[in-house]
């Protein structure tokens, strides 16, 4: 992904949608903006019964339930107006989540020491699809230390950031703990930039008809 192709569309993230999907992103992505929230992955899916995911957060990685209502009544206008999907469907509007995909270059850097579970679009020291911790990152790509080299491979493969069709982390005992502890902190931050000393009880999910 070029800079002039961030500049033009304001989306830095190196995993992005295609067809259906990547129209509902457009009309999305400016309206998440507007109210404080970055897009992580927009997703039609099911036949008979449509339903739009759009997975969001705050720029800190936090998503509340109330943050998630937010988004909804935000979103829910502007995709009436443009009206891309022909279909009734069902509007999902969810976080991350701790087993998190990851979409930007800043989501890798995060979550070094972690296990992730990758694929390529091309092939990649004779592969395209990974598992491993993440070793290091870079602004080219990502170091993964191999979960379980075959015979004759090498236990580290550096992965390109333009060559990753798909990256998520894998749920551990460790990322459980780290995410927790990432989340707890930021929470506590905004509450603190707010002048608020504590908040009410939060889930990440929310769901509508449309």
């Amino acid at each position: 992904m070029t800079e002039n192709a961030v500049e033009q569309t304001g989306d830095d993230r190196i995993i992005r949608e295609t067809g259906i999907d990547a129209r509902i992103a457009l009309i999305v992505q400016p309206v998440l903006r507007a109210i404080g929230f970055r897009l992580v992955r927009i997703r039609l899916s099911g036949q008979s019964g449509l339903t739009l995911q759009i997975m969001a957060e705050r720029e800190d990685g936090t998503m509340t339930v109330q943050d998630c209502e937010e988004v909804s009544r935000a979103v829910s206008p502007a995709l009436d107006v443009d009206d891309p999907i022909e279909k009734a469907y069902h509007l999902e509007v969810s976080s991350p989540g701790i087993d998190r995909p990851l979409v930007r270059k800043s989501d890798f850097g995060n979550w070094i020491g972690h296990i992730v579970k990758m694929e390529t679009s091309v092939m990649v020291a004779d592969r395209k699809r990974f598992r491993g911790k993440i070793a290091e990152v870079d602004e080219e790509g990502v170091l993964i230390q191999r979960d379980q080299a075959a015979y004759g491979e090498e236990p580290t493969v550096r992965v390109p950031f333009e060559a990753i069709s798909e990256a998520r982390l894998i749920l551990t005992d460790d990322l459980i703990r780290d995410a927790l502890s990432k989340d707890n902190q930021a929470r506590k931050e905004a509450r603190k930039r707010r002048g608020e000393d504590e908040d009410a009880p939060e889930d990440e999910e929310t769901e509508t008809e449309d």
